[in-house]
């Protein structure tokens, strides 16, 4: 069995373990311990690694993702939805993520069960097994014991899964106005349950967020552990994504100027930067959780010893 199942096992047995206690550990130590495992574990390499991956899957990814939009004429709403993505994604990287969402808008359907559909789920779930890929190594995992079949079944089913996720705050972003209008009418509650409805929409979507990132790290690495609905590592993911998406924005929009620099492939390049950058939260935060989680067995081992000896 690889790292952990026992290691695992005895961590969740200790009524002491709880991972907003960081494992006995201060914010100090928790720092120095991130910043050595993840020199360690080539964290900046095997982001650009995922980010490479995750670009060849993305089209396909959201080939199938408007795929399965097509009966709600998600084209309808395209400027909208722009609008929205324009909040995190610098320019360059949205005319291209646009132009190509336009042009498959414009002939989707519900034709994801063709063979076309399913090649492209399938290329799009490459992507998924880099992310299992480079969280074994920050979970401390040698050789990834499950068969290729189950690893590649397992990334099909969460790439289905994310783009249910991402259906579902799409549809809360973008039909959640029309939702709270009808469920105020509906219920009598009038102009206060609206505004309640359009200011909760984005703590769901945060939710959903810290959901979908709590699952890629409960399922991806060949670990066992417990479930946990949000963690301090899926918790520092979402946070640091969105100050991180924000952070590159602006600074792509105001100060870097990559179209001199790279011509007609800039908005690859700032694409490639940004899923780098996303790439490498979502790492930082899986070792986040490794840490806590190996400072907590360290813990329990020695609880265990102390009793003994007494």
């Amino acid at each position: 069995m690889n790292r952990t199942s026992a290691e695992s096992s005895l961590t969740s047995q200790s009524p002491a373990y709880n991972p907003w206690k960081l494992g006995g550990l201060s914010f100090y130590q928790l720092g120095r311990r991130l910043w050595h495992e993840s020199l360690q574990d080539e964290v900046l390499g095997r982001a650009a690694q995922l980010s490479y991956y995750i670009l060849l899957a993305l089209f396909p990814m959201l080939l199938v993702l408007t795929a399965l939009m097509g009966v709600f004429s998600v084209e309808n709403y395209m400027p909208e939805l722009m609008g929205y993505l324009r909040q995190v994604l610098p320019n360059d990287a949205l005319s291209m993520v646009e132009r190509f969402l336009t042009q498959v808008a414009e002939g989707s359907g519900a034709n994801i069960l063709s063979l076309g559909g399913l090649g492209a789920l399938w290329a799009s779930s490459s992507g998924m097994t880099a992310i299992m890929d480079a969280l074994n190594v920050v979970y401390g995992v040698k050789t990834d014991s499950r068969p290729f079949w189950r690893v590649r079944l397992t990334a099909i089913v969460l790439t289905i899964g994310l783009a249910g996720f991402v259906i579902l705050s799409l549809t809360l972003v973008l039909y959640g106005p029309s939702l709270g209008a009808w469920i105020a009418d509906f219920v009598g509650l009038g102009r206060a349950f609206i505004v309640a409805w359009n200011l909760l929409q984005w703590p769901v979507v945060v939710g959903i967020m810290l959901l979908v990132v709590g699952v890629i790290y409960y399922v991806c690495p060949d670990i066992h552990q417990d479930w946990r609905w949000v963690s301090p590592g899926s918790a520092f993911a979402v946070a640091m994504w969105i100050v991180v998406s924000l952070g590159f924005k602006l600074y792509v929009d105001n100060y870097g100027d990559y179209n001199k620099v790279y011509g007609s492939i800039a908005g690859v390049i700032v694409l490639m930067l940004w899923l780098y950058w996303s790439g490498m939260v979502l790492l930082v935060g899986g070792e986040v959780n490794a840490e806590i989680e190996k400072a907590a067995t360290a813990r329990a081992h020695q609880d265990r010893e102390h009793e003994e000896a007494a």
